[in-house]
């Protein structure tokens, strides 16, 4: 497991080690709302090699990242999961996934987007600040994908599948639309009149949305260690 050294006595370095191989970020990010059976994890990342899938799950499990929990149901599968020290990477994720989110652009015509992917990128887009004393219900339609997002004063709780009684059920055209949505690149009123996303429910809800989830689109004045 130490072929891939830095060698530097660094907490980066180290950090890059354990998790900065080719897909082992992205089994975390799809770790952190759950545990996970292998085939679950093939599912949400659907160009990796079975066998680049089981090195990586060994990695991290070398480096106390993730663990093999086998199941008390009846079929007694092994599932893997993020121990306390990985669970320690949520807030990371969400970060990072908002840091690259300002560099989308259009999706390739190979590219997906996964179920785990829309959520975490929903919660990392939340502004708790926008959402006080609001309780609204988001049905988001991604083509097959849907999630819904129930806000709640302040706080929100995203899970896949549909919605019965959502407040504004909301359909980009594709997600670049929605990132433009959630970055400013495009306000609701115009991207519902040129048919760029489709609503059902309160069409001013879609203003609310992109008020509520919000990817800064330009970098922010730094507010951390500032070196002259």
């Amino acid at each position: 497991m130490n072929a891939r050294s830095y060698g530097q006595f660094c907490g980066l370095a180290r950090a890059i080690e354990m998790i900065g191989e080719r897909w082992s970020m992205l089994v975390v990010r799809d770790l952190v709302l759950g545990p996970k059976r292998f085939t679950e994890l093939q599912a949400g990342l659907p160009k990796i090699p079975a066998s680049i899938l089981s090195t990586r799950l060994n990695e991290l499990e070398h480096w106390g990242v993730i663990r093999r929990r086998v199941t008390p149901q009846l079929d007694a599968s092994v599932v893997y999961e993020l121990t306390e020290y990985g669970g320690e990477l949520d807030q990371i994720v969400l970060q990072l996934g908002m840091w690259g989110a300002r560099s989308l652009t259009e999706p390739c015509p190979d590219e997906v987007i996964t179920t785990d992917a829309a959520i975490l990128a929903l919660y990392g887009a939340f502004r708790p600040e926008a959402a006080l004393d609001r309780r609204i219900t988001f049905e988001l339609r991604l083509g097959p994908l849907v999630v819904t997002a129930i806000v709640a004063d302040g706080s929100v709780k995203v899970a896949e599948g549909c919605s019965e009684q959502f407040d504004i059920s909301i359909e980009p055209k594709n997600p670049a639309i929605l990132n433009q949505l959630l970055k400013g690149e495009v306000d609701a009123a115009t991207a519902i009149a040129d048919g760029r996303v489709i609503v059902k429910g309160a069409p001013e809800h879609l203003e609310l949305f992109s008020q509520i989830f919000h990817v800064d689109s330009t970098p922010a004045p730094s507010e951390g260690l500032v070196v002259h």
